[in-house]
């Protein structure tokens, strides 16, 4: 075969053959470090319950500047005045009851509720009849609000805790119910043939299949079942007053009002939102670590 000449001519056009470029290794010394200690600033802001943190002091000064400014307690008390009233409470006790009183009926009527979603999402995804049936429901009673079916707990099951769980079933069954449906149907056909081809019928292709992998919509679900679950039960105190054998926060915030007490009003409704972030933040938050993040379903 003939030679091949570093340049050789293409048509019209001459290339030119590139040289190879070898490059000398840099010294380890001379390349400096790849990677750099973060500072204070920036190891503190990396940190998740730190900006919340953060959040809720900017809240509070801009709560007492503003109470100042108005300079009206009656109305608008400052910050300082509903930690006092909030640490007072607590401190002979009237809080503390109301506190334990309302979360007694709360976590009694959530855990009837998620006890019948998971009845009726197990039907529903079982067969479809079940799915038409859950979904049917779930469209006409939940966007029915839990405040207008109090006149007919009333009538149904009078002035007491029965009543107060009714509506908090109401208010929660739907949620629960819908985002667990929906996660559900979600759930891809490789998983549910995996399932099918180990064998897996009924109860246990909803335990060992589907809830693993709906559970970050089954946890949204019960998150937002929560929220609706605590309201309602403080609005429904409003109205009932003392449920069982001790009142609850609706009922303290209502005897507050009446007696014109607006900073032990604002120290219930702290309560309330303590209460909140202590079950969102914490308890939620372990669950969710210990679960959908730990299988890397979420990042």
């Amino acid at each position: 075969m003939a030679e091949v000449s570093p340049t050789q001519e293409v048509g019209f056009v001459e290339l030119d053959a590139r040289p190879d470029i070898e490059r000398p290794r840099a010294p380890a010394h001379m390349i400096g470090d790849v990677a750099q200690d973060l500072g204070l600033w920036e190891r503190l802001f990396g940190k998740t319950w730190v900006r919340r943190a953060l959040v809720l002091v900017v809240l509070g000064i801009a709560w007492e500047a503003y109470a100042r400014y108005a300079g009206n307690e009656l109305m608008f008390p400052s910050l300082s005045a509903t930690l006092d009233a909030w640490w007072q409470g607590m401190r002979s006790g009237v809080l503390i009851s109301s506190v334990y009183g309302t979360l007694q009926v709360l976590l009694l009527g959530y855990a009837v509720a998620v006890c019948i979603s998971v009845i009726l999402t197990t039907f529903a995804i079982s067969t479809r009849v079940g799915t038409d049936v859950l979904a049917t429901m779930t469209a006409m009673f939940n966007p029915l609000p839990a405040i207008a079916i109090l006149p007919l707990a009333l009538l149904w099951f009078g002035l007491g805790v029965t009543s107060l769980i009714f509506v908090i079933v109401h208010s929660v069954l739907w949620a629960v119910s819908l985002n667990t449906l929906t996660g559900f149907l979600a759930v891809s056909q490789t998983q549910r043939m995996v399932g099918r081809n180990y064998g897996l019928k009924g109860v246990s292709f909803v335990v060992k299949i589907l809830i693993p992998a709906a559970f970050p919509s089954i946890l949204s679900g019960l998150k937002i079942g929560w929220a609706f679950a605590w309201r309602t039960l403080i609005a429904a105190e409003l109205v009932f007053g003392v449920s069982g054998n001790s009142a609850g926060l609706g009922w303290y915030i209502f005897q507050n009002r009446n007696a014109l007490e607006t900073a032990n009003v604002f120290a219930g409704l702290l309560t309330v939102i303590i209460i909140g972030l202590f079950v969102e933040g914490v308890i939620f938050r372990t669950i969710e670590a210990a679960t959908v993040r730990r299988w890397g379903m979420q990042s």
